[in-house]
């Protein structure tokens, strides 16, 4: 009898220590599997930050903004020198300003435009902690007409371009014009008369000579030899 309770007690034993085990074997997976979802998560998150300050640094060197706050459409006279110059502003895709950005001004080789400073049709200036940059000192040709400067910012790869009008003035070259045209005929009027001054003493040089001749033939004329009977008469000689 004791045998047999013997036998039949075992398995119960056994049946008990078997749960056990599946449950801490359970209960240990279930560790595992929240430690590794925790670790993945985490590795995730730092994995998205990475992502996400690398796309806004690459942001900040990549992508710039340029815009011209001064000197747009302006209209100038012939020859003259601009004092105002051309004013822009660089800024990034937040709006924050660039500072230490290079702004490059071109001006055409040809038709109406002018020279910098410089003498040459290009210039460079480098933007302020504003993102500010300004270009003076523009000499414009006597072409009259519309042209464009070309204007591109550049720091390390970012790269921005813009474009702006200058003028000019068709009336100004005119009146330039104008003004040489009338000192060349002031000059040419005072040539004529000058010649005209000249001409009238010619004539009056001419004309005292022509009044002089006859009194000398007169002159000459009044010595008159008569020959008659019975006498002969000399004139004055």
């Amino acid at each position: 009898m004791a045998a047999s309770g013997g036998a039949v007690g075992d398995p119960q034993k056994h049946g008990r220590t078997t749960l056990s085990k599946r449950r801490k074997r359970r209960a240990s997976e279930q560790w595992l599997q929240s430690l590794r979802g925790g670790v993945v998560w985490r590795s995730l998150a730092l994995t998205a930050l990475a992502f996400l300050c690398c796309r806004a640094s690459g942001a900040q060197v990549a992508i710039l903004q340029i815009r011209v706050t001064s000197g747009e459409g302006m209209v100038h006279a012939a020859g003259a020198r601009d004092p105002r110059g051309i004013a822009v502003e660089v800024t990034d895709e937040t709006g924050r300003p660039v500072e230490g950005a290079a702004v490059t001004l071109h001006l055409p080789d040809q038709g109406p435009s002018g020279t910098f400073g410089n003498g040459l049709h290009t210039q460079v200036a480098l933007t302020d902690a504003q993102g500010r940059a300004v270009v003076h000192g523009i000499e414009f040709n006597r072409v009259p007409g519309r042209f464009e400067v070309r204007i591109v910012a550049s720091k390390e790869q970012a790269r921005a371009g813009t474009v702006t009008f200058q003028y000019i003035s068709a009336a100004a070259t005119q009146g330039a014009l104008a003004e040489q045209t009338g000192a060349g005929g002031r000059h040419r009027k005072l040539l004529l008369i000058a010649a005209a001054v000249a001409g009238a003493g010619a004539a009056a040089a001419a004309l005292a000579l022509g009044h002089s001749a006859p009194q000398s033939a007169t002159a000459e004329s009044t010595t008159v030899v008569s020959i008659g009977p019975p006498t002969i008469t000399v004139g004055k000689p």
